[in-house]
């Protein structure tokens, strides 16, 4: 089942920057008029409403601010979300953890959970939280933004990459489960996204920014930059992806295969 983008209700966690608000103006300039943005920062979130309201000023956007690692406020913000924008028809969960890559050794034992829960957690309960609303209209479109690293052993990632492992393979599951309800469920795993905080941080200093800089020498397409991942969300979301399921998708410059 497919239904015309400029129809959907859209949902995006962690829009208020990076890859999150770069897929908020797409949908904008896709014709989607219904639009919430879910970050835990409001200030931020004020910003993202003007920025893609300047833009796009026939959409109807909102901030709902939420940490979704809570699983009572992603299910809180979900609830809020649909109210808004009276229904659910997509879900992008574009949340990233604060973490550096650092070697195992270097990592210390009490951080590892952390990192492993803040960011595998976020597009789990928000999945979960969406898929009744979904499944009761046998129509939805649920997109996670994982990484790389959950394909390609780096040394460095060893944490951060079971946590996209994680999150690649729980969409990939649900898929399976969540076809029959006419809701699909994708992943996309870039490599190192420009004009990013994420993108900032590693590359700011120590073993982190060595570990990029020869990675970023792989790309010989180019750099990926956030609109780059945009493009590919809002193709996933429409119509033109009807039967595109269970999928993890690289956009990556040609950094890794596979």
């Amino acid at each position: 089942m497919s239904k015309p983008l400029e129809q959907c209700a859209v949902v995006i966690t962690g829009g208020t920057s990076g890859v999150g608000l770069a897929a908020a103006n797409a949908f904008g300039a896709a014709d989607v008029t219904r639009l919430v943005l879910i970050g835990r920062n409001a200030e931020r979130g004020a910003a993202a409403v003007d920025q893609v309201l300047e833009a796009y000023p026939k959409v109807a956007v909102h901030f709902v601010a939420a940490d979704a690692n809570d699983p009572a406020a992603a299910v809180a913000a979900v609830d809020e979300a649909r109210g808004l924008l009276d229904g659910l028809d997509v879900l992008v969960n574009s949340t990233t953890a604060d973490y550096c890559p650092a070697l195992l050794r270097d990592v210390p034992i009490e951080d590892i959970a952390a990192a492993l829960t803040q960011q595998a957690l976020a597009p789990m309960h928000m999945s979960r939280a969406a898929l009744p609303v979904m499944s009761a209209q046998n129509f939805g479109v649920i997109l996670n933004i994982a990484s790389d690293a959950a394909k390609v052993p780096t040394p460095g990632e060893t944490v951060i990459g079971a946590a996209m492992a994680a999150i690649v393979m729980f969409s990939r599951t649900l898929a399976m489960e969540a076809k029959r309800n006419g809701v699909r469920v994708n992943a996309i795993t870039p490599s190192l996204v420009t004009d990013t905080e994420t993108s900032r941080r590693v590359m700011s200093d120590g073993f982190s920014k060595k570990l990029f800089e020869r990675v970023a020498e792989l790309a010989h397409l180019g750099l990926t930059a956030p609109e780059d991942l945009s493009a590919l969300i809002v193709f996933l979301a429409g119509p033109g992806a009807a039967r595109i399921t269970g999928q993890a998708i690289s956009v990556n410059g040609g950094i890794s295969a596979g």
